[in-house]
């Protein structure tokens, strides 16, 4: 499994459910990658269409495999509502290295609430993390033999 850091850019979603009946929902999204959470700021009266341009970081270790991202409204007062919720697997960039952001289905009770747009990077742990030259050393034109 790969090891690394995952950044994730938190665009922002449209056709969400209003579940404040007489204002805007003020959205939040809590991400989760296995044992880490971290969680955006909350989008006050965006209700909807919210947009939020956050950047997050996680640590990527064995058996990481989806992106959960859990969409709630802030409620002043009461306990948060639950939006919906997104999971996005971790395959496509871990081959890739990054993806642009892009649409995901928000579902609450296995049935469509809209979209949230993410885009992904993944840097895999390796040479350039341990101070080695990312270039290899030639020596007097002659490329260093190794055998």
């Amino acid at each position: 499994m790969p090891q690394g850091k995952l950044e994730v850019l938190l665009v922002g979603a449209k056709g969400l459910e209003n579940s404040d009946f007489l204002s805007n929902m003020d959205p939040y999204v809590v991400l989760i990658c296995r044992t880490q959470q971290q969680k955006s700021s909350v989008a006050s009266g965006k209700g909807t269409e919210p947009e939020w341009n956050e950047s997050f970081v996680f640590t990527v270790s064995d058996g990481a495999t989806e992106l959960n991202l859990k969409i709630m409204d802030s409620d002043f007062g009461s306990e948060d509502d639950f939006v919906g919720e997104a999971t996005i697997p971790l395959e496509p960039v871990f081959m890739e290295g990054s993806l642009p952001p892009t649409p995901y289905n928000v579902v609450k009770e296995q049935e469509y609430r809209g979209e949230i747009r993410i885009g992904l990077t993944f840097t895999p742990e390796g040479i350039r993390d341990r101070g080695f030259p990312e270039q290899e050393e030639s020596y007097g034109g002659w490329k260093e033999s190794s055998y």
